[in-house]
């Protein structure tokens, strides 16, 4: 696939710009220092600030938030920069919440020539879907492609997102990692591991893998090196923050 850059700006934050079409996903520019509530009693401390400004970021011609409903994938910063998008897409759920575009799994909408398709994501064990609400991954495919870039969002691996490799030929995986876990909650985990994650990816066998969503929070309990000791050597494409990288 060529005309991929990514800048990674923190946490989930990332901008695309594929076939000329510049995407911000899940928008995070809080300063560090704050902790954040997420429900059910636990909570997390915003450990980095954003590698950007806001004000950095220029023009955006649309948002893919992968949910709205905790402050490490849209806080405070991150939500007033929605009434600027020309249009956000995210959950059905978060949709009717912020007055955006909501996409059911395998739903497609078009930001331009990119074609944006919602894929499957749970954010941790079945029993926690009612505590942690929806989310979603994006599959987005430029004109003309065969392939997609792959956004996982926050998720385990469950049937729904193996699903994906069967429906579509991934070139590069845009993966959240980073072992989310909390005490209340025990053994329990609300995002993949790195040893998940490579697993994941010999079934989705996609040319480039791009880690993001593994630093900057208490909530994580894995970061680079045991992210990279899951993987073969080489294999994993990882962002200087702030840094736009050009993938071809």
């Amino acid at each position: 696939m060529s005309d991929l850059s990514i800048t990674h700006i923190g946490g989930p934050t990332t901008l695309l710009e594929i076939g000329g079409v510049r995407l911000l996903v899940d928008p995070t520019f809080d300063a560090p220092g704050r902790r954040y509530s997420f429900g059910w009693g636990t909570s997390s401390r915003k450990t980095a600030g954003p590698a950007l400004p806001v004000e950095a970021v220029g023009r955006i011609d649309g948002v893919l938030l992968t949910h709205d409903q905790h402050a490490d994938n849209l806080d405070d910063a991150g939500r007033a920069l929605l009434p600027s998008a020309p249009v956000v897409v995210t959950t059905p759920a978060g949709a009717r919440r912020l007055g955006a575009t909501g996409l059911a799994p395998w739903q497609t909408t078009t930001i331009g020539d990119v074609e944006i398709t919602a894929t499957p994501s749970r954010h941790g064990p079945a029993w926690s879907v009612p505590i942690v609400g929806p989310t979603t991954g994006f599959a987005l495919r430029p004109p003309g492609s065969a392939s997609v870039v792959w956004i996982s969002g926050d998720t385990v691996v469950f049937p729904g997102v193996l699903e994906v490799a069967d429906r579509f030929t991934v070139d590069t995986a845009i993966l959240h990692l980073g072992k989310v876990q909390f005490g209340l909650t025990g053994p329990a985990r609300f995002t993949m591991t790195g040893r998940d994650a490579a697993a994941l990816c010999a079934r989705l066998r996609p040319r480039r893998v791009v880690p993001v969503h593994y630093e900057g929070w208490s909530h994580f309990h894995e970061g680079r090196r045991q992210i990279e000791a899951a993987f073969p050597q080489g294999t994993l494409t990882w962002l200087v923050p702030g840094v736009q990288t050009a993938l071809s």
